[in-house]
Formats: C-alpha cells, structure tokens, sequence
C-alpha cells in the first residue's frame, strides 16, 4: 500500500489505498451498544462525522478517554491512528461516525445489518430525464462529458433509476470504490453484480460508491472520466457524442461487448443529444 494524503488531527491521520474495502452497511437493528470503548486521543478531540469518511460533515467532537456508545461498524476510508490502522469506522448509538483507528475497546462490536433498500416505484422515462438534464448539463461545463452520454449511461446503469443501488447509495452510473470513495462520495457498499469475459456474462458482487444525492452521483461520474488516464483519449470526441461512448466502452468502462452499443440506442431513442451544450 502507498500514502494517499496526510493529514493531521484526530479521526483524519493518513489515509492509504488498500485494494477493496468489506461491506458498507446502513443502520440495522437495535442492538446493545459495546461497553468498555474509550476515545483515545492523546493530540485533539476526535471529531464525530457524518459518514465513513473523513472528509465528511463534522458532527461534534469526544474528548480523549470519554466514553464512546458504539453500536456497530461500517467500512469507509482507511485510517492510521493512535491504536490501529483500520478502515473501519464505528457508528455511534447517538448518531455519527467516529474512526476506529482512534477508539480502545475490548472487543470488536458488530457489522451494522443493511437497510432495507426503498421500494422501487418505476419512473417515466420523461420524469427520469426531465430530473438529470440540469446535473448532466453542469458536468459537462466542469468536466466535458458530453450531457447526452452521462444521461444515456445513467439510465442503462441504474434501469432509469430503479437498481438498488441507485435507489439507495444515490449511485447511477456503477462507479466502484476501487480501494477509496473519491472526494466526492461519502463510502462504499457491496452490491451483486454481473461482469462479462467475451460473450460470457457471470454473477459476482463488488464495492461501489455511495452518493448523498444523485446530484452527486453525475458530479462524480464526470470527475471519474476525466481525472482517469485511461478515458483521456476519450475528450478527442466530446464534440462527437457517439464516438465518446465508444471510446470510453473501449476503455475499459463496463465489461458488457456491446455497451457503447446500448448506450447510443437510448441516445438516439431518447434524443439526448438535445440537452449538450
């Protein structure tokens, strides 16, 4: 593993790129909060966050040696702290989220149990649209993916947006954690999925990111493309939306043969092209 960046401060140490992170999980059921966990932080209070992450929301602060009412653990960034290195974060019973590299306790509480994923209710495809031109439009002036190929794509990854995970971690696009959730996601999930080798498709499950909105999601789905080397070939043709699809497919962006394929049908079946700048 190699440092990632360094920060200072209680609940923030040094971040390291590890290849995959365990499951992500949302609030489970009711359990007994672990006793005997203790806040050691010989520098600072340990910050309380918002989610598994240290870039997120700073919610309150525990002083070093208070008690700490652990409920259970998420996967989100890993941490090197004051008694282990971890990515493990543990979730709070009052709410929040505090890095385990920085808790003493005599045992490891429990894995938190997934939350029921929200019904899924089918969208128009207009409504589905209608919602995501204004975060497609704003990507493509950050970024330079063309509008019509986020939108396209959005809608093959997520099912016009009735996946799970696009219902429940705000992910539309399929974007995997790859070791980090970025600056822009909030952690990471496990999630069952399919992979493709030639004409052969299989079940497998992987980490992908989790988004506050779907807002979100098409931000980091721009930032993805373009701050990775592999699709910079691909900004050649933003003024030719069919052919960045394709260049992106070739890639490597999904695994399916015929991706670019799918993607282009719902561009001209849709007309997306009609909402690039």
């Amino acid at each position: 593993m190699r440092s990632l960046v360094v920060l200072t401060g209680a609940a923030i140490g040094t971040f390291l790129l590890s290849p995959g992170l365990p499951a992500s999980a949302g609030p489970g059921p009711l359990a007994q909060p672990a006793v005997g966990a203790v806040a050691r932080t010989p520098d600072i209070p340990l910050k309380i966050r918002s989610a598994a992450t240290a870039t997120s929301t700073r919610l309150g602060t525990v002083d070093n040696g208070a008690p700490l009412a652990v409920d259970c653990q998420v996967a989100g960034q890993n941490v090197e702290g004051t008694v282990r290195t971890t990515n493990k974060w543990d979730r709070l019973v009052s709410g929040g989220y505090v890095s385990d590299a920085y808790v003493a306790r005599p045992s490891e509480p429990p894995a938190c149990g997934a939350a029921p994923a929200p019904a899924a209710v089918p969208v128009p495809p207009a409504t589905f649209i209608a919602g995501g031109v204004g975060h497609a439009r704003r990507a493509q002036a950050t970024y330079g993916v063309p509008a019509s190929v986020s939108l396209g794509q959005a809608i093959l990854e997520s099912g016009w947006g009735s996946s799970e995970l696009a219902r429940v971690e705000h992910n539309l696009f399929g974007i995997k954690c790859f070791g980090w959730a970025g600056p822009i996601a909030t952690g990471c999930a496990r999630y069952r999925t399919s992979e493709c080798e030639g004409a052969r498709c299989y079940p497998t499950a992987a980490t992908f990111r989790s988004y506050r909105s779907e807002s979100d999601s098409y931000d980091d789905h721009g930032r993805f493309l373009r701050v990775n080397e592999r699709y910079a070939g691909s900004f050649g043709a933003t003024g030719d939306p069919d052919e960045f699809a394709r260049r992106i497919a070739k890639a490597g962006y999904a695994t399916d043969p015929r991706y670019a394929d799918k993607v282009i049908t719902l561009m001209k079946r849709y007309n997306l092209y009609q909402y690039d700048l």
